[in-house]
């Protein structure tokens, strides 16, 4: 499996569509409503087509069980996160830690080695979005680093577990839209649970953009799952967390957080990052 810059292309473009969900996410007076509502949505999208395609083999299930629960888990911490801190705090913290956790077990969870030169674009681009998260905020916002790392680990477990039952399935888009037809709804029901009479007035409020979300979310992991089924998995992760660098620039477009010297140097660096993994 090599990284080719078809495949690179499209990871980056998924990156974007990644980034543009989870600013609409940190920009929300209810985060956890809209998290709730966007994979909602993402769910009621993904029943067609899993009509269309068929349900994956069985030996895809246990895996798309597997990633919905973690996923749960994923929801809470990410809402947490983008409650307590910035997005261009807590999005690189998440996003930067993740992809460097999956290349470490890679060689144990896949059956994957990287070469030297593979190895330097991961830290490359994990360095460059640390440089782009950490700043003198993380010590102001310790509920939201907390948040933040622990959704990291969180994330690099479903990687690794949709990886190999996107493989397994021999189809990652059956496999994905399948895994969003059961995503989308335990997070949403412990919500619905909780606010009970404010959700449909807010959902009714909210939807247009909920849907985009939705979409979003539904390309980038789509775009992502694709990818690890032709490249190795911790490159494609690595890839993949150059949403970091859109999420910055988002960031700084919509919800007027400063663009300073260090993210320019993050930036900088993720994209030599992403240089070492196409050439590695």
């Amino acid at each position: 499996m090599t990284l080719t810059w078809s495949v690179v292309g499209l990871v980056l473009f998924g990156a974007l569509l990644h980034a543009s969900w989870n600013a609409l996410v940190k920009s929300s007076t209810d985060k956890a409503m809209d998290t709730a509502l966007i994979h909602l949505i993402g769910s009621l999208l993904a029943v067609p087509a899993v009509m269309v395609m068929g349900w994956p083999p069985a030996a895809a299930w246990p895996y798309i069980i597997a990633s919905t629960v973690i996923h749960i888990g994923y929801y809470i911490a990410l809402t947490g996160a983008y409650k307590h801190g910035d997005l261009g705090l807590t999005y690189p913290l998440m996003r930067g830690t993740a992809p460097l956790l999956v290349a470490l077990t890679a060689t144990f969870t896949v059956g994957e080695s990287l070469s030297p030169i593979a190895w330097a674009g991961v830290l490359g681009v994990c360095c460059g979005v640390l440089t782009l998260g950490l700043s003198r905020h993380a010590m102001e916002s310790p509920r939201a680093v907390r948040f933040a790392l622990t959704n990291a680990v969180i994330i690099a477990i479903y990687t690794v577990v949709d990886a190999i039952g996107a493989r397994l399935s021999g189809n990652a888009l059956q496999y994905v839209v399948t895994l969003f037809v059961l995503d989308g709804w335990p997070f949403a029901l412990i919500v619905l649970a909780r606010r009970r009479g404010a959700v449909w007035p807010y959902a009714k409020k909210r939807w247009p953009l909920a849907m985009g979300g939705a979409l979003a979310s539904f390309g980038s992991y789509g775009i992502a799952l694709w990818a690890m089924t032709r490249a190795p998995v911790a490159t494609v992760a690595a890839l993949r967390e150059t949403s970091v660098l859109f999420a910055a620039l988002l960031g700084s477009w919509f919800l007027k957080e400063a663009f300073t010297l260090r993210r320019a140097l993050g930036t900088a660096v993720i994209v030599a990052g992403v240089m070492a993994l196409r050439l590695g």
